[in-house]
């Protein structure tokens, strides 16, 4: 299959689009972990949301190639642009990925080689994907470290992962993420583990990158309060399912049973000392021929 990736127009209005996107595991009695998922997201900001074990990081990781082994995936279209998703090789995975899809990790600690400076790390997409000379990838490693918001950007190449904060960390992961200017960025859960202060400097980097850029952005949450201020749409999702889709501005009048609950339960200073809601997981059951409660 002839792909050409790095060349491809990135105003041509290129899009995600997954129709019945299923990730299950295989076997006699096939174990289906997100089920019949449909969507489309072009040049926006639109948060994928639901309970830790929903599917949000599976179908994200579909998007990459990226699917845990034994998982499987059957669709009937997945596609970015004119590619189609559910026939590329390995690869052609491999040039798509980090030159126009990349995806931003939870936790540096994890993500980033703790065996490697973090200069190298962040020149490594460079030197997969492009063909600048040395002189001119270090120049872009430099531009990228500034543009992330990191200090002293020729010294902090030096430094290996362990001698970085979690702030900086995230911030190095999203550098090595933008390099190549893609055309989206996943962002799955990609300030768990900041304190709030740290968490608001790293979306509010990723929302400025992101429009500078005119990128599409996938953000993985369970904030919806972030999800509100940082995103355009969002998607709901409950047990592999898609129950609901809005308007990230209207999540406060959220109608659908799952998500008003997941906003109302949020604590803060004006519940203290009340009861949250609960989810009435057997009204969600009596739901199901209707998932959009439309």
């Amino acid at each position: 299959m002839a792909t050409d990736f790095l060349h491809k127009d990135k105003s041509s209005g290129d899009q995600l689009v997954a129709k019945d996107l299923t990730i299950y595991l295989p076997g006699e009695r096939p174990l289906e972990l997100v089920k019949s998922l449909s969507f489309r997201i072009g040049q926006e900001r639109v948060a994928l949301v639901g309970e830790s074990g929903s599917g949000k990081s599976l179908t994200a990781r579909a998007l990459m190639g990226l699917l845990p082994h034994p998982c499987k995936l059957r669709a009937s279209q997945l596609t970015l642009g004119d590619n189609d998703l559910t026939t590329l090789r390995e690869r052609e995975w491999s040039t798509l990925r980090g030159n126009r899809v990349s995806m931003v990790m939870q936790d540096p600690k994890h993500a980033l080689n703790p065996t490697q400076k973090i200069g190298k790390q962040v020149e490594e997409p460079l030197r997969l994907h492009t063909r600048l000379g040395r002189k001119e990838r270090q120049e872009k490693v430099t531009e990228m470290l500034n543009a992330v918001g990191l200090p002293n950007p020729a010294f902090l190449q030096q430094q290996y992962p362990h001698q970085l904060s979690g702030g900086m960390g995230q911030r190095v992961m999203l550098a090595i993420a933008l390099i190549n200017d893609p055309q989206w960025l996943i962002a799955d859960e990609p300030t768990s583990a900041l304190d709030f202060e740290m968490r608001e400097q790293v979306l509010g980097l990723i929302e400025r990158l992101v429009e500078q850029r005119n990128m599409g952005l996938i953000l993985i949450s369970h904030d919806l309060q972030q999800v509100a201020h940082y995103c355009e749409r969002v998607l709901v999702m409950y047990k592999g399912e898609l129950l609901d889709e809005l308007a990230a501005d209207q999540l406060a009048n959220a109608t659908h049973p799952y998500t008003h609950t997941l906003w109302s339960c949020r604590p803060s200073k004006f519940t203290h000392g009340e009861r949250l809601p609960v989810l009435d997981r057997a009204l969600l059951a009596s739901l199901k021929q209707d998932p959009r409660h439309e």
